[in-house]
């Protein structure tokens, strides 16, 4: 079905009431990469029964842990392939500390429809609730609908980051296990372009690749381990747009710049001369 932008934009989808424990946060942390320095005090507070401390990405998850079969892209006025859709773009806001344990109401509403011709992107926005109704975090994400365009809407912003011209505040590599993809995926996110060779084949990769998510969560904890201590408190959003594939194995070399109060990213993937995997990338600081 092609996408209707009358019935889509504005659309609600439905209410998420959902529930995490400090299981899930732990499985979240070992799916980024938490836990290679098995006996670090400091790796080990993502790690602690009941008392994790809490990446702000974990948003883009707490909902997910139940899901056992691949997401659907089925949206009032919007029914997409899932093999024709990348993630775009996501951002999480958090409005403090999220705990170990707890549950949310989630809110979501399409925001934003955009033509790019032989594409389509679609904007999600997301307000989340404890069990009290008090705010927990916001977010923003899109997705990247191949095929999908020709529908008459505008082209939308293509504003990009321009980093500073200086070397970086701190480089830092961050290795990628060969089992990454499949261990994330227990998160939540079981779309089979990241675990089944012949679906990725058929999608036009030669193998599995890694979730964006896991790229996002990956450099999020790097940059907040490198720059800020390992203090989650810290944070008070991350964003960035996804530039380019990962594959499970390879590594992230994530360049740290510090401004102000954000802290500027690139992610790049060194062994194919340094594709670019996260671009547009800003961790902001309380």
């Amino acid at each position: 079905m092609p996408i209707d932008p009358k019935i889509a934009l504005g659309a609600e989808l439905p209410v998420q009431e959902f529930s995490w424990t400090s299981t899930n946060v732990q499985l979240y942390h070992l799916g980024i990469g938490a836990g290679a320095k098995s006996t670090d005090a400091a790796e080990l507070r993502y790690l602690r029964d009941n008392a994790s401390q809490v990446l702000p990405t974990f948003a883009t998850v707490a909902a997910s842990f139940n899901a056992t079969e691949a997401p659907k892209v089925s949206f009032p006025g919007i029914d997409i392939n899932l093999a024709n859709v990348v993630h775009g773009s996501q951002e999480v806001t958090v409005h403090r500390p999220i705990p170990a344990n707890g549950s949310g109401t989630t809110r979501t509403r399409i925001a934003e429809l955009w033509d790019k011709g032989k594409a389509a992107v679609i904007v999600q926005e997301a307000e989340t609730v404890d069990a009290d109704g008090q705010p927990l975090w916001t977010t923003r994400s899109s997705i990247f609908a191949r095929g999908e365009g020709g529908f008459g809407g505008e082209r939308g912003p293509s504003d990009k980051l321009e980093l500073p011209d200086r070397e970086p505040d701190a480089v830092v590599d961050a290795p990628i296990l060969p089992q990454q993809a499949l261990l994330y995926r227990l998160c939540g996110d079981r779309n089979p372009l990241h675990s089944d060779p012949e679906f990725a084949i058929a999608a036009g990769f030669p193998k599995p690749i890694l979730h964006g998510l896991c790229s996002y969560g990956i450099v999020a904890k790097t940059v907040v381990d490198a720059m800020l201590g390992g203090d989650v408190a810290q944070v008070a959003g991350f964003k960035a747009r996804f530039a380019g594939i990962v594959f499970p194995g390879e590594t992230l070399r994530v360049r740290i710049w510090r401004e102000g109060k954000q802290l500027l990213v690139s992610a790049v993937v060194p062994e194919r001369d340094e594709a670019p995997a996260l671009a547009d990338v800003v961790l902001t600081t309380v």
